[in-house]
């Protein structure tokens, strides 16, 4: 089951859905994990409270990468506070692999960036919102 995910994975990396920037856009926002070095912008439609259309741009690794692609299409669809309750479990529970400690901001980099766009958050997914990731940079 597990060369089945890494599968998926893959061909998320190499195939994303949702690459690409949204012209016109209402929000757009970019962010990357220092650490590897891992970039994501992301641009959506918002119409009426909900998000219509997304798309994302980067470059990193597998995992990011599909992610960031997973991530865009769970959005849509979806009301601006449905995404508010939007957690990191979720997000790795969608991906579908077990992502050990050190690849979890790699895993979560697409939801930082939705959540900095969206309500002006800085921190990491996991840690809490008052802890501005630039001061651990």
């Amino acid at each position: 089951m597990d060369d089945l995910y890494r599968e998926y994975i893959l061909d998320r990396y190499k195939h994303p859905r949702n690459a690409g920037e949204l012209d016109p856009f209402d929000v757009k926002y970019a962010d990357n994990n220092p650490l590897c070095g891992d970039d994501i912008s992301m641009t959506l439609r918002v119409e009426d409270g909900t998000v219509v259309d997304a798309k994302f741009k980067g470059r990193g690794c597998a995992i990011s990468q599909a992610s960031a692609d997973i991530l865009t299409d769970n959005i849509k669809g979806k009301t601006v506070e449905e995404l508010r309750r939007l957690g990191s479990e979720q997000v790795i529970e969608d991906l579908g692999v077990d992502v050990s400690p050190a690849r979890r901001k790699c895993a979560l980099l697409g939801l930082k960036v939705l959540q900095g766009g969206l309500f002006g958050l800085q921190a990491w997914p996991d840690q809490p919102s008052s802890q501005n990731v630039n001061d651990g940079r």
